[in-house]
């Protein structure tokens, strides 16, 4: 469900949904005999000043308040190897080439997945991941055009095909966006209007794609009206997962 629809119905306060979210949670984590693994793997997703990684760590704030474990962690630097792919692919020289970029991503996603990812979510844990295999889709696959398909494959091989449980992309106009990064740009920021209008147009394919794994939010709101709404979707999202949707 998108965030628009959920302007026709009746409002819950943030206590309210935070206490839904919860409970959400928990119930999905009560039923791992009926999944792949016992945690639960949340992705978030959205261009360049998009707010999902404030919303994300929010987010994963409430779990761990009521006393859910859960992991943050992002791509690429989630590890220590990581930080240092990190650094080359996002500051690195400005002549690395595509297909470079996007195998220093699935090395990242190979080895992050592997060493963090995996063991956390069969202690039980929820994952927050600040970007995923869906980021290399729309930035490499279909924004550098190297084939949305072929990116998502190599991701897969990548990870031994862990996917999400759910996604929450944040969607906002790409102008929107970078102007709120700044002027500290990194080298795929500073990839031109062009580049991120590919990478939001690949990310609304993949939620029109695949409705059941993602909820998408309209992220040009203030920030409390796209938390409330983030709250909202979550809940959805989490209620499909424990339905068996």
């Amino acid at each position: 469900m998108s965030s628009e629809d959920l302007a026709s119905q009746p409002t819950d306060s943030v206590s309210q949904l935070r206490e839904r979210f919860v409970d959400a949670a928990r119930n999905v984590l009560a039923q791992s005999s009926s999944r792949n693994h016992p945690g639960i793997l949340l992705s978030f997703e959205g261009g360049d000043g998009s707010g999902k990684t404030t919303q994300m760590a929010y987010l994963a704030a409430v779990l761990g308040e009521a006393g859910i474990p859960v992991l943050v962690t992002r791509e690429p630097g989630g590890t220590q190897l990581g930080q240092q792919l990190r650094q080359l692919v996002m500051h690195g020289p400005e002549d690395v080439d595509p297909r470079t970029e996007a195998l220093l991503y699935a090395a990242d996603r190979a080895y992050h997945v592997a060493n963090l990812v995996r063991p956390a979510l069969a202690e039980g844990q929820v994952v927050f991941e600040d970007r995923y295999i869906d980021s290399s889709v729309a930035y490499q696959g279909a924004a550098r055009r190297l084939g949305p398909e072929e990116i998502r494959e190599l991701s897969r091989w990548a990870t031994d095909g862990l996917d999400p449980d759910l996604t929450v992309l944040f969607d906002v106009d790409p102008a929107v966006g970078m102007a709120r990064a700044g002027s500290d740009l990194d080298r795929l920021e500073r990839s031109g209007d062009g580049f991120h209008q590919r990478v939001r147009q690949a990310y609304l394919a993949m939620a029109r794609a695949e409705p059941d794994r993602f909820v998408v939010i309209d992220a040009s709101q203030s920030v409390e009206s796209v938390r409330q709404a983030t709250l909202s979707s979550m809940v959805d999202g989490l209620n499909r997962i424990g339905n068996g949707a």
